[in-house]
């Protein structure tokens, strides 16, 4: 991190096919090694399996998953007289947006199934529902922040 101004937060640009921002976050969390075409072939055919198996658009089936796996607290490590206490902070819309993405990607690549598309497309159907893993690790990150109230006072 820079200690002198703050870093510049580059702007993406909206996907080819859906023109969405979401939905672009996603494809670059997807990618490895620069292979975008890759990545975005990846997400559109979990769209399009999503879409085969659910009535609603799979861009806002996506956006939901999203939202309800975006985390409102955290904890963040505060080194205090020696001792080192987990504090209770809010997170910030764009830190959530990040996570919650990087939950569903990490949790969609740990998924049994065939291929990519399919595993990413049942983990974001599940967390549009409100279930699966990555929902159970937003209230696992809500509970440790819950249990640590008590140094909130040492927030900065």
């Amino acid at each position: 991190m820079s200690r002198r101004a703050r870093a510049v937060k580059r702007e993406i640009s909206p996907d080819a096919k859906y023109h969405n921002l979401t939905v672009a976050k996603v494809i670059n969390k997807v990618m490895m090694c620069g292979k975008k075409s890759t990545a975005e072939g990846i997400i559109y055919g979990a769209l399009d399996i999503m879409e085969q198996r659910g009535s609603k658009a799979p861009v806002t089936v996506l956006e939901q998953a999203v939202r309800n796996v975006t985390p409102l607290l955290e904890v963040k490590p505060r080194r205090v007289g020696g001792a080192t206490y987990q504090v209770p902070v809010e997170v910030r819309p764009d830190r959530g947006q990040s996570l919650a993405i990087r939950w569903l990607v990490k949790a969609g690549r740990a998924r049994a199934g065939k291929s990519m598309a399919e595993k990413l497309a049942a983990e974001l159907i599940d967390a549009s529902q409100g279930q699966g893993v990555t929902i159970k690790k937003r209230d696992d990150t809500h509970k440790m922040a819950e249990a640590n109230r008590a140094f909130a006072h040492y927030r900065w």
